[in-house]
């Protein structure tokens, strides 16, 4: 059973799809214009089965998720929501997939929270020290909230043009109309500041004590592997890369099947928890 509710969290709605039962499992969309957690994992939830509990909620922003009041968007509220979306639901322990920006803030929340984070999944992952801003992300996070916006922005996402199809372009551009007042005070010019606001120190990624799980498209061009993913493996104590050829900065949506597969199997390891 796939569910859309609304969760108060430090007194501040947070939208989130939630589905199935079994090991919990947040999932943490990225931060490209128009993004939401049921428009980034709605067909990786789908083919989960409901033999996991995933919890994928709009980040304060994102969706149907406001900045909370005298709050500004940032690695630190968007890690300390997440943590406390999962303190309100009364879950103790979990995994956490993140995507993009997600995934920094999945190696945010496993450096402070040890004792609840038992797995990360980064997905072509932001918050590698020294990542620089690619001209690719810079792109991403300038695209006007119009049809031709959504066009140009989805086909620097995917390495297959074929996925950018018209149905995908006007849904994207949809999402990117109704959430442009919030997304325009995130990430505003000039935008290196907000890649260097999401980078994450060597100590933090030493404190992170949970198995990581790395995945990465080698012709990703917004967050480029050699210099978002594979500094990481220098930094993490328990760290695998696994690198998807003919793929660009979405796993998830180009290679949906292994993909699937992956998460299945990394996160399989914790059913005895």
């Amino acid at each position: 059973m796939t569910a859309l509710r609304t969760v108060t969290v430090d007194g501040s709605p947070v939208h989130v799809l939630e589905s199935g039962t079994g090991p919990a499992v947040l999932m943490l969309h990225g931060s490209g214009p128009g993004t939401t957690g049921s428009g980034a994992w709605a067909t990786t939830v789908q083919a989960l089965g409901t033999s996991w509990h995933l919890v994928a909620p709009d980040q304060a922003g994102f969706g149907r998720t406001p900045i909370p009041a005298g709050s500004r968007g940032g690695l630190r509220l968007w890690t300390e929501q997440a943590a406390g979306l999962m303190d309100a639901l009364g879950i103790e322990y979990y995994a956490v997939v993140g995507h993009s920006m997600g995934g920094a803030v999945a190696l945010a929340m496993a450096a402070t929270r040890p004792q609840q984070v038992t797995r990360v999944v980064a997905v072509s992952t932001m918050g590698a020290p020294g990542a620089p801003l690619s001209a690719e992300l810079d792109a991403v996070w300038a695209a006007p909230a119009s049809p031709l916006g959504a066009r140009d922005m989805l086909s620097r996402l995917v390495h297959d043009q074929a996925l950018v199809t018209d149905s995908a372009v006007d849904t994207r551009a949809a999402a990117m109309r109704a959430g442009a007042a919030a997304f325009a005070s995130l990430f505003p010019p000039p935008r290196a500041r907000w890649v260097d606001e999401l980078t994450l120190s060597a100590h933090t990624l030493a404190a992170v004590r949970a198995p990581v799980l790395l995945v990465h498209g080698a012709e990703d061009r917004v967050t480029p592997l050699g210099t978002a993913a594979q500094p990481l493996l220098e930094h993490l104590a328990d760290v695998r890369l696994h690198v998807l050829g003919r793929c660009g900065h979405v796993p998830a949506i180009e290679h949906p099947h292994e993909f699937r597969q992956l998460l299945s199997c990394f996160l399989g390891r914790d059913r005895g928890h």
